[in-house]
């Protein structure tokens, strides 16, 4: 409680002062996450734990899916714009001149020079048919040659949806996608840097790959509902896009990050 007279600590703060709760969203910036994994990771029971998360989703942080593997788990995401937000008030609440500035618009970043590497990042949901390929195309538009990417699925289906050209070129300009899925085993002799699962069924199919040395898991739910036509569809196609496209900004920068690590003398 705040000394009689003082403004109290911005709500941010005040939830992620708590060394429990901090330890908790910085597991959850890397990934999504059930309640037992966080529980192994942080080391301490789970009543705490999901005390402490329920928290974290009453101050709008960290949101919660049922798995699409095993109805009775969830995934716990953290909302990383919300974060940022939450961030830039709290530092206009301790002083107005700490508000940051708009910057104006940085060029698109240069390929890099010959000799360095790029990273390569493997997307993986089941059908490889709407989640990854539309990871894929995102992050190459992003990213430009700065990073290599592929996508594949575990249970491929036959087709890319057709859902996923049109959002990729409706909202975001992308004309060139995956012709068509593809099986994880076919890429069993290329080296990734980061395995990026989209779905829980294939989180779980890749749990005893061998490699990449960084994972990251999204839960994302499947965009195409059993029966829907292509039309009823768009709409859970437009949020999926939206939503990947969030998660890309944030992971491109771990991307850049790594990839100056590999070439550090």
């Amino acid at each position: 409680m705040a000394p009689t007279g003082q403004a109290a600590a911005p709500p941010f703060v005040q939830l992620a002062a708590h060394p429990l709760r901090w330890a908790l969203l910085t597991e959850l910036a890397r990934s999504d996450l059930r309640v037992r994994e966080l529980v192994a990771l942080v080391g301490q029971p789970q009543n705490l734990v999901s005390y402490h998360l329920r928290l974290l989703r009453d101050g709008g942080l960290v949101t919660a899916t049922r798995s699409s593997f095993d109805g009775r788990d969830s995934y716990y995401h953290l909302d990383l714009d919300r974060c940022a937000t939450a961030l830039t008030d709290a530092g206009t609440a301790l002083h107005p001149a700490l508000h940051p500035t708009p910057r104006p618009a940085s060029p698109a970043a240069p390929v890099p020079p010959s000799g360095r590497p790029r990273a390569a990042v493997l997307f993986v949901c089941t059908g490889n048919s709407a989640r990854s390929p539309i990871a894929a195309a995102l992050l190459r538009h992003r990213a430009g040659g700065r990073v290599e990417v592929a996508s594949a699925g575990t249970q491929p289906r036959q087709r890319i949806h057709p859902n996923v050209v049109r959002v990729l070129r409706e909202r975001y300009g992308i004309a060139t996608v995956e012709s068509r899925p593809r099986q994880l085993e076919s890429l069993a002799d290329r080296r990734f840097d980061h395995l990026v699962t989209l779905c829980d069924r294939a989180r779980e199919a890749c749990r005893h790959l061998a490699g990449p040395p960084s994972r990251t898991h999204w839960s994302i739910p499947d965009p195409v509902p059993a029966g829907a036509t292509d039309q009823a569809s768009y709409p859970a196609f437009q949020r999926t896009a939206a939503d990947i496209d969030t998660r890309l900004r944030h992971l491109m920068p771990t991307l850049d990050t790594d990839a100056h690590q590999e070439v550090r003398p």
